[in-house]
């Protein structure tokens, strides 16, 4: 199983639970939060290697999911196609092995439990 963090624009979260749905999620956690990656927080495009002193957070939201491994590469190509929008600030995915879950009403694990 692999743990997807998807961060990307707040506008995208619909976007988002769509194409989830399309792959048939079966959850998500979503939170809004701060961040900003190399460009610092600049969304201008003018940057261009330049250092900015300080950091400018920008809001952004994080959706958590939890998918089987063969439908990891699918989900992320999805992703990428549907909220790219080849700008700076469209987000990052990060992708983590989980190795296990449990859901607490059943008992029940891995598969079945996501």
């Amino acid at each position: 199983m692999k743990k997807l963090d998807i961060i990307t624009r707040p506008d995208s979260l619909e976007k988002l639970k769509v194409l989830l749905e399309r792959f048939s999620v079966g959850g998500i956690t979503v939170t809004t939060v701060m961040g900003c990656g190399i460009q610092k927080g600049d969304t201008s495009g003018e940057l261009q290697g330049l250092t900015i002193p300080g950091m400018n957070l920008i809001p952004k939201i994080q959706a958590t999911i939890v998918v089987e491994d063969k439908a990891c590469e699918e989900i992320l190509n999805t992703i990428h196609e549907d909220l790219s929008t080849g700008k700076v600030g469209d987000g990052k995915v990060f992708v983590t092995s989980v190795e296990g879950v449990m859901r607490i009403r059943t008992g029940e694990r891995d598969s079945k439990a996501i």
